[in-house]
């Protein structure tokens, strides 16, 4: 193993291996802060530019811009509330309160310092970890799934901020959401008055709108008041080195939880940040913090997310199974190629995994530098006056939207949730649980409705896997127990 990974790290010291991984790294940073242009619709791009390239190259490329992207997200989450990708959605719960306590500085250098940490450390796992991790997310099946779409909503209880009523409320809101479209399991329609609907509401313009427009709203309703402008004094990487200290621990978690979950199937780094989040918060002794502009909610978010990309490249080039759609697009980046990822790939081309593997290890530093060198020039964002940076951020969220199929319909949806999201911060209710009931809601209802077809009707089925019932078990006690918790509390509200 030690052989080949040398010889993947000789391959990378030429001017054209070096030219992509800067262009994959710059070009990943513009895709990820843009909202609406995922890491998988700039893989997807950029793949015709790949055919005349050689193998290694062309998807050395790729994959920087992936790792990247899902780093750039976390810029337009934490200055403007507006995540560009998916998975820097818990980014904002924590960086966009900094920003508004005029530390913007402090929450980018948390980031990029998290992200490149997950990136190295779920890479090193990858190597050791390829082959034999891989193999267990096939013991993956619908109750399992199932099992873990569960545990990942019972996390509403440690997620919600102020009233558990109103997290829940929010929670059964983004369920509600995911019933709408064609029923998956049966091609029944379910709520949908127009053809549109009949795909279901897209995400990531439901998420735009949850987040950045209704901070747009806010921002519009908010510009006649004095405001106080004024840089952070975190200046870079050494003002923030307390502030990394402290959460040392997540910093080293994060990751962890990042790659596991990345290599689960379907899965994908969406999860992985807000378990992650979660279970940052579950530890914390000022869970109240969370929400208000905590850095280790910040590094338990961009951590895992970043660890995740990795985590997905394990299935895929072992075993041919995407862990992420952004994977799967990969998997015909290879086919492209001539090339069949599955084990033969390590024995009959080693030098391709383990070139991928050596880009891993030499991207996270130079996304660590750009993201340093680029801290300064993002938080004079937060300089441009209310009004004006409402004008900026709603046509970026009008962009996006609209380039999420190139029509107006995501643009109508963003609008709707955008309308729902500001109604929801009056009223105090948190968005986070329609986030993850959005996220999750689907994934537990196809694989239940799965196992009840495998078991024949047999919900003991679920309880009777193994894996399954260990995460039910997980689930009900991440629920329950603060619960319980909460009626012990005097003056509870």
């Amino acid at each position: 193993m030690f052989e080949n990974l040398m010889t993947g790290f000789s391959t990378l010291f030429t001017i054209e291996i070096m030219l992509m991984i800067l262009l994959g790294t710059l070009v990943g940073y513009f895709i990820g802060a843009l909202p609406g242009l995922t890491p998988s619709i700039g893989i997807a791009l950029l793949i015709p530019f790949t055919f005349t390239m050689d193998p290694i190259p062309g998807l050395i490329l790729l994959i920087t811009l992936y790792v990247a992207a899902e780093y750039g997200g976390g810029i337009t989450a934490i200055v403007l509330n507006a995540p560009g990708t998916p998975a820097a959605a818990a980014t904002s719960f924590d960086g966009y309160p900094l920003t508004q306590k005029g530390e913007a500085g402090k929450a980018l250098t948390v980031s990029i310092v998290a992200s490149a940490i997950g990136a190295v450390i779920s890479a090193i796992l990858l190597i050791f970890t390829a082959v034999p991790v891989a193999g267990v997310a096939l013991q993956f099946g619908p109750a399992e799934y199932f099992a873990l779409a569960v545990f990942g909503l019972s996390l509403v209880s440690s997620l919600s901020q102020g009233s558990m009523l109103k997290s829940l409320i929010a929670m059964l809101f983004g369920l509600m959401v995911i019933t709408i479209g064609i029923d998956p399991v049966d091609g029944v329609v379910r709520f949908a008055f127009t053809n549109d609907l009949y795909s279901g509401v897209p995400f990531l313009p439901a998420l735009i709108g949850l987040f950045a427009l209704s901070e747009v709203f806010n921002m519009i309703e908010t510009s006649g008041q004095p405001q106080k402008r004024e840089i952070t004094k975190i200046k870079g990487f050494e003002g923030s080195l307390t502030a990394l200290r402290k959460i040392k621990l997540t910093l080293v978690r994060a990751p962890l939880i990042g790659y596991v979950i990345g290599v689960i199937p379907g899965a994908g780094t969406t999860i992985a940040s807000l378990i992650s989040y979660n279970e940052a918060k579950r530890t914390a002794k000022d869970k109240e913090s969370f929400g208000q502009g905590n850095p280790e909610g910040i590094a338990a978010s961009e951590g895992a997310n970043n660890a995740a990309v990795p985590g997905s490249l394990g299935p895929l080039l072992a075993l041919g199974i995407p862990g992420s759609a952004s994977a799967a697009i990969l998997i015909g980046a290879l086919t492209i190629h001539g090339l069949e990822p599955g084990p033969m790939l390590f024995t009959r081309t080693p030098e391709i995994p383990y070139s991928i593997f050596a880009s891993l290890l030499l991207t996270a530093p130079l996304m660590l530098a750009f993201g340093l060198l680029g801290v300064h020039m993002w938080v004079r964002v937060t300089l441009i006056p209310k009004h004006i940076l409402g004008i900026i951020v709603g046509s970026i969220c009008i962009l996006g939207a609209y380039a999420y199929s190139n029509s107006m319909y995501p643009v109508w949806i963003m609008l709707i949730f955008g309308v729902v999201g500001y109604i929801f911060r009056k009223a105090n209710i948190p968005t986070t649980p329609v986030v993850l009931a959005m996220v999750l809601g689907f994934l537990m209802e196809v694989n239940f409705r799965r196992a009840m077809v495998v078991s024949g009707g047999d919900v003991g089925f679920i309880f009777s896997q193994p894996i399954a019932a260990v995460l039910l078990v997980l689930a009900g006690l991440s629920l329950f127990v603060p619960i319980i918790k909460s009626f012990r509390k005097p003056n509870n509200t």
